[in-house]
């Protein structure tokens, strides 16, 4: 064996050629990075734990459902740290953008032929060798908005001959994406979902040919939260039935003004959740020893995996979650307010108002504060799609965020 095959330089530029794909830029941020796997392995922990109820007499599902997530949070992190390394805003500009603006359009579509599950037809399934694969097109439709908005609206100089002709574009593509989850695949938590990052990455652009549509949409999003409030209150209770919407999601309202009126049917879910909350208190039962997931409770390791989190491992077990949370959050914030590029802020703050909003909407959700939405604790909860599209947002945030930090963008 001669000196040069005992080189560690060429040890070190070798091992990094084979593993780049799984290493993450050197000047991304680093606390970003190490949240997410905080947040990987344990929400990994809680979904073998509040999954143990269902498996029950089946053994073998147990290691299905580890499996098959263990494979999701694989892809999502190859996902996350390839474009992390790979990912540029020139991309946006590009003639294969549209070709993936298109390619999530025909997915929310094709979720139309498969058979409705919870009331929405909102999943691609795949059947691989006797084993049900879910795909879930509407969670990848929220980082598409972020992008479509990003490139059709961040950087823009040039001046249009009507402000219509400059906003049309992203604007039919956001309400094309709206209307399908909404109406055509009756997923009303993943619609407002969608329109809430439209709203919050469509303030950021400068352009004053702007203004005028992000009056109009200021005020349908009060207008909207308005109606909601008042819906949820004593006075506006007798009008939801009248709502355009699925017995299924009338029921959440009607659980949401008070969960007590039929807590056998309407209300069993939110009150179980309510129980485990009151149960496990500061410090929890301990790891594992939740009782709550052994009864017939709906969504114990997906929707309502928190109620079993607090449940086994108390507030603090909460708290647990909530810090890598914040540190991704703040981490966003900050480099947004440091980059010139609205391209770059808008994906930066879109991406961590997808995380605010997913929180507030299932933490809202579990503990009845709003009606449940189906929306799931990112990277907690069991569910693949909504895992991997939440890695690719913060991959395509840790590139932009590499490249401020090399100079390659202002």
């Amino acid at each position: 064996m001669t000196a040069k095959s005992l080189n560690p330089e060429r040890v070190t530029i070798s091992s990094r050629k084979r593993f780049g794909i799984l290493r993450m830029p050197v000047r991304a941020d680093r606390g970003i990075y190490f949240s997410m796997l905080v947040l990987a392995g344990f929400g990994l922990l809680m979904i073998a734990s509040s999954s143990m109820g269902l498996t029950v007499g089946r053994p073998g599902r147990l290691a299905l459902i580890l499996i098959k997530q263990i494979v999701f949070l694989a892809a999502g992190y190859i996902g996350m740290t390839w474009l992390a390394n790979h990912f540029s805003l020139s991309f946006l500009k590009s003639r294969t953008f549209p070709m993936w603006e298109l390619g999530i359009t025909a997915a929310l579509l094709a979720c139309l032929a498969f058979p409705a599950a919870g009331g929405a037809k909102a999943w691609i399934r795949l059947p691989i060798n006797g084993v049900d694969i879910s795909i879930q097109p509407s969670e990848f439709a929220k980082v598409m908005v972020i992008l479509v908005i990003a490139a059709y609206c961040g950087d823009v100089k040039k001046t249009f001959r009507t402000n219509w002709q400059m906003v049309s574009r992203p604007i039919l593509f956001v309400i094309a994406y709206f209307v399908i989850v909404m109406f055509l695949q009756k997923d009303l938590g993943s619609a407002v979902v969608i329109g809430l990052i439209s709203y919050f990455c469509y303030m950021i652009p400068s352009h004053p040919q702007m203004n005028f549509s992000q009056k109009i949409i200021n005020t349908l999003i009060l207008g909207g939260f308005a109606i909601a409030i008042y819906m949820l209150s004593p006075w506006g209770e007798m009008l939801i039935d009248y709502l355009p919407l699925q017995t299924y999601q009338i029921n959440r309202f009607l659980s949401a003004v008070n969960p007590f009126v039929d807590i056998y049917n309407t209300g069993y879910q939110l009150v179980n959740g309510l129980v485990s909350f009151a149960t496990g208190g500061w410090t929890g039962l301990g790891f594992g020893n939740s009782v709550r997931k052994y009864t017939d409770f709906p969504a114990a390791n997906t929707d309502f995996i928190l109620a079993i989190v607090v449940e086994e491992l108390g507030y603090l077990g909460f708290l647990m979650i909530m810090i890598p949370y914040i540190i991704i959050v703040v981490q966003l914030f900050r480099y947004a307010l440091k980059i010139k590029s609205e391209q770059g802020k808008i994906i930066l703050i879109g991406s961590a108002m997808y995380l605010v909003i997913h929180c507030l909407f299932n933490i809202g959700g579990v503990t009845g504060l709003i009606p449940l939405t189906g929306v799931p604790l990112l990277m907690i909860s069991s569910g693949g799609s909504s895992t991997m599209a939440f890695m690719i947002a913060i991959g395509i945030s840790e590139a932009v965020i590499d490249q401020y930090r090399k100079g390659i963008i202002r």
